[in-house]
């Protein structure tokens, strides 16, 4: 039997099907386009079913059918059939390509929370309380109302792309939202009564004690949608109406992202990938909290040879597991602080480092020394842009002549959410430009540019984010001045300027005349 290059059967297969094909009289199909998805053909399928018979029913061309890699599998598509309430013509395609179409399908199925919750109010529809047997988000059915209710949220949570739940108790009601984009949206709301079996159903996936209430717990959850396995962070709160509960979707099909994907002018991303060829020193990222900043860390090393170097980082918490590396989770109540765990690293033989925060004069020293005894460092802080990190360092305790030898360049970054291309209009500026973009903001007196519109869909006229970054490369004149005492913010800007560094308002004015945002993004952003 032949294989195709990737080691696989797909072309004898396929040349068996076609000749099944031929011999029954029967379509083939090499592919299944989204077209031909009818959520209303699943609706009374078991998707535990269609994995375990290979079969998936599809409209095609106005006809009922069904896809499958048997055609003799004729009892299959009797059940079916049954099942769907229709007769079904039978159509050829391979087993993978009906395996990856299933999950597809399902996906988009038109379950919601709100539908749910309209059915559960439906007279005649009795509570069961069956324990769980199966976090896969898809099996709805034969689950305790509760259950099913939390996996429909789980997935439509999925399906918008959001990064966060939130449970919100008060008086009279339980709120629900979804954090898409950085922005908080509410949901319809579940029933009062629902609220205390949810939060256990929450507390159970997460493996936390479910009858303390008092006190605030951590847990990790995993779920599967279809074949993709999203970690949940899990955090729960004691508040005055009950227990606040918080959920963050930690999807690596989303967040592990290579560098050319976060929104990075060209000419930037090649400085910054120059900074990573580098043997040894220091680069920091810069920016608030939930600005992208480990995703940039982890698009980095992604950039680096695991199998010949040895990286390790220690982070709080790891968001994500990746592959060759080692990752050390700080925990405080045993005294593994940054400052210890990098302590140890440093007897690991490593070549590069990631500090997931340098909060603290200790961790911040342990870091310069890595760096100036051959390590290669990556480390965050929390400052508003590239030279502000500079004096971060500085006012911690760290010396500027080391800072000086050390350090290699200085990113900073924020998160502008993009424009949805199919609703985006165009529009002018109405007056002066706005103060806080400086010089970069007369860029577009008189010049059309993109705001947002609205439509089905996105979210009010947005989809997806993207970065805006600022990258201060420390070239001899900025190290130079860090020995001379040049310390300030302005003139660490004003040299950095010189030696072409582009500042986020920079960034974002462009960003916004190609389209990718709007300028009430930028201005939020950049103001902030």
């Amino acid at each position: 039997m032949t294989t195709d290059a990737s080691g696989g059967n797909r072309v004898s297969e396929i040349d068996e099907l076609r000749a099944l094909a031929e011999r029954y009289g029967l379509e083939l199909l090499t592919a299944v386009s989204a077209e031909m998805f009818d959520p209303g053909l699943i609706a009374n399928v078991p998707v535990e079913w269609a994995r375990a018979n290979g079969m998936l029913p599809l409209r095609i061309g106005g006809e009922t059918c069904v896809a499958t890699a048997d055609p003799l599998a004729v009892r299959q598509q009797e059940d079916l059939a049954l099942l769907i309430g229709q007769e079904l013509r039978p159509v050829l395609a391979p087993a993978n390509v009906i395996a990856q179409s299933i999950e597809r399908c399902y996906f988009h199925k038109e379950d919601s929370p709100g539908k749910f919750l309209e059915d559960l109010r439906a007279p005649g529809i009795e509570e069961r309380r069956a324990p769980s047997r199966s976090d896969d988000l898809f099996q709805v059915a034969e689950k305790a109302p509760v259950t099913q209710f939390v996996n429909l949220i789980l997935l439509d949570a999925v399906k918008r792309r959001a990064s966060d739940i939130h449970f919100e108790p008060f008086e009279s009601r339980l709120r629900v939202r979804y954090r898409v984009d950085g922005i908080l949206y509410e949901q319809t709301a579940p029933p009062k009564h629902l609220e205390e079996g949810l939060v256990s159903r929450l507390k159970v996936m997460a493996r936390m004690d479910i009858a303390e209430k008092r006190l605030p717990q951590d847990g990790m959850a995993r779920v599967r949608v279809g074949e993709r396995e999203i970690d949940i962070r899990v955090s729960t709160v004691p508040v005055a109406e009950g227990e606040r509960v918080v959920l963050r979707l930690l999807d690596r099909d989303s967040a592990l992202l290579p560098l050319g994907k976060l929104g990075m002018p060209e000419a930037m991303r090649g400085a910054f990938e120059g900074l990573l060829a580098q043997p040894n020193g220091m680069i920091v990222v810069s920016g608030p909290t939930g600005c992208g900043k480990t995703t940039t860390l982890y698009a980095a090393l992604g950039m680096l040879d695991a199998a010949r170097r040895n990286i390790l980082t220690i982070e709080d918490p790891i968001e994500y597991q990746l592959p060759e590396i080692g990752q050390i989770q700080v925990k405080a109540k045993i005294g593994l602080t940054f400052s210890q765990g990098l302590r140890h690293i440093l007897r690991q033989d490593p070549d590069v480092i990631l500090v997931g925060e340098t909060r603290d004069l200790e961790t911040a020293e342990i870091s310069v020394r890595a760096s100036l005894t051959g390590h290669l460092v990556f480390t965050t802080l929390h400052t508003n842009d590239a030279p502000g990190a500079v004096l971060r360092l500085v006012d911690m305790g760290v010396e500027p002549y080391l800072l000086a030898a050390c350090l290699r360049g200085v990113l900073a970054q924020r998160l502008v959410r993009r424009l949805c291309p199919a609703c985006r209009r165009e529009t002018r500026l109405a007056g002066e430009p706005d103060a806080v973009l400086g010089p970069a903001g007369a860029k577009l007196v008189g010049r059309p540019f993109w705001a947002a519109g609205g439509c089905p869909a996105c979210m009010e006229g947005y989809r997806g984010r993207t970065g805006l970054f600022e990258l201060m490369v420390v070239v001899p004149e900025i190290r130079a001045g860090l020995r001379g005492g040049l310390r300030g913010a302005d003139g660490l800007r004003a040299t950095a300027g010189q030696h072409g560094m582009t500042g986020l308002a920079e960034d974002g004015i462009e960003k916004v005349l190609n389209g990718v945002t709007s300028l009430p993004e930028v201005l939020n952003a950049v103001s902030s």
